[in-house]
């Protein structure tokens, strides 16, 4: 996938200037990447349009204006994308009861190398993860997951952890928008 590069940042004053219009674009974008797992799973796969537009994001909501901050920005949220034959997703823990999602945060510490896609050949390709985002107690609600397709297109998104388990077939709207990602 095609890295966000440095020339196509913005500065967030013009940034502003045009942020309505690309706003709605990549929000057309999110809604055929977005998937639902069961209750409590969001997937969200990233693409350089995506990681784009929350650079951008960024720089607005904290006037960054220094070439280092605008770099680390670039870098960073880069590191979402998928390389090849990969996809990239943020994944969303959304339970909105604060008590139950701590207690479910501490229970499903092991939840991000559970969650996979199902492939056109019937294999799952479970999640590959960075460890930092799993504390030794419990889990942060956001994660950063890749998943090793070897350039399969999904077919469902699931997630098999002892108290939760849930299977989402995917839309060829989804599957289509995923399978551009792959290319």
């Amino acid at each position: 996938m095609k890295l966000v590069e440095r020339n196509e940042v913005v500065d967030y004053q013009t940034y502003e200037e045009i942020r309505e219009n690309f706003r709605a674009e990549v929000l057309k974008a999110k809604s055929f990447r977005r998937i639902h797992v069961g209750e409590y799973l969001t997937l969200l796969f990233e693409n350089h349009l995506t990681v784009l537009y929350q650079i951008q994001e960024m720089m607005r909501a904290e006037r960054i204006v220094k070439e280092a901050s605008i770099l680390h920005e670039i870098n960073t949220y880069n590191e979402l994308l998928g390389s090849k034959c990969e996809l990239g997703s943020t994944m969303l823990i959304e339970i909105g009861d604060p008590t139950i999602r701590q207690e479910k945060l501490k229970a499903w510490w092991k939840l991000p190398e559970k969650v996979y896609l199902l492939l056109e050949d019937q294999t799952r390709a479970y999640a590959k993860f960075d460890e930092r985002q799993r504390g030794d107690e419990k889990l942060s609600s956001v994660q950063f997951l890749k998943f090793v397709t070897n350039g399969q297109v999904p077919i469902a998104a699931g997630v098999d952890i002892t108290d939760y388990k849930a299977e989402t077939l995917l839309t060829d709207q989804q599957r289509e928008a995923l399978k551009k990602d792959l290319e």
